[in-house]
This record gives structure tokens, C-alpha cells and sequence, in this order.
């Protein structure tokens, strides 16, 4: 029961997200933070660096769930294979996502980077997509045949 709405509020952060950087590359506002992971005031940045500190906190908050939601799918005893394989696929993107990530930022916004980051993460949220929608059917009992 608590698997389907950690999917689906961890689809929700990582749409968040997702938008959120949107609006920090077509702004422009990729290096107003030149420090990985954190920006040059440290962990309570000032507000030129506040866009690309929140992107970087809701990336935090959003890889937190994902995994989270790998681990919970291991654990719930009526999951089956293919919510255990998107959610470790999705699990496993996150990691690769916020290394993407620091990369792209040391390496200047590397065009290249930029590209693989925005398609590692459109295939980010099609795997917590198919968790999410794999969750909810968990719980779903077939209908009981009765006889006439």
C-alpha cells in the first residue's frame, strides 16, 4: 500500500524536478553556481544562487525517494519482477543522473552533456512512470469467478 504512493509521490518530485531544470537551462542559469555540490556561500546560498541551489535540492530530495522506492519494491512481498527491474533501472539512473550532473557543471555546460543529461533523465521518469503504474496494480485482486 505504501509502495504505490512513495512511486507516486517520487513521480511527482522527479516531474518537479524535471521542470525545474528546464527553466535553469533556458534561463541561462546552469553556472550561477560554479561549485559542486555546493554553491560558494555553502548550504544556505545567497539568492543569486538560489534557482540552481533549489534545483539541486529537489535533485537531492528526488534521488532520496527513487532509491527509496527501489528498496521498498524488494521488500514488499507482493511486488513482482518487472516493478523490482524499473525501480532499480530507476535507482540505478539516479546515480548516474547526479553524476551526470556534476560533470556537466565542471565540464562548463558541455553541449554533449547537456543533451545525455536531459535524455538520461526523460528515461528516468519513464521508469518511475512504469513503477508507479506497476504499484498501483500490486494491490488489484482479479475478479472472482463464480459459478452459476
Amino acid at each position: 500500500m505504501a509502495l504505490k504512493y512513495l512511486a507516486l509521490s517520487s513521480l511527482v518530485v522527479l516531474y518537479s524536478l524535471m521542470f525545474l531544470g528546464g527553466y535553469v537551462s533556458a534561463a541561462g542559469l546552469g553556472l550561477t553556481c560554479p561549485e559542486w555540490p555546493l554553491c560558494p556561500d555553502g548550504l544556505m546560498p545567497g539568492e543569486a544562487y538560489l534557482v540552481e541551489w533549489t534545483h539541486r535540492l529537489v535533485a537531492a530530495v528526488a534521488g532520496a525517494m527513487i532509491v527509496a522506492t527501489a528498496v521498498c519494491s524488494w521488500f514488499n512481498r507482493n511486488s513482482y519482477r518487472t516493478i523490482r527491474v524499473t525501480s532499480v533501472t530507476a535507482a540505478a539512473l539516479v546515480v548516474v543522473q547526479i553524476t551526470l550532473g556534476a560533470v556537466v557543471i565542471d565540464t562548463l555546460l558541455h553541449a554533449v552533456l547537456v543533451a545525455i543529461h536531459l535524455g538520461i533523465g526523460i528515461l528516468l521518469f519513464a521508469m518511475m512512470l512504469l513503477t508507479t503504474l506497476f504499484a498501483f496494480r500490486i494491490d488489484r485482486q482479479p475478479p472472482i469467478k463464480t459459478e452459476a
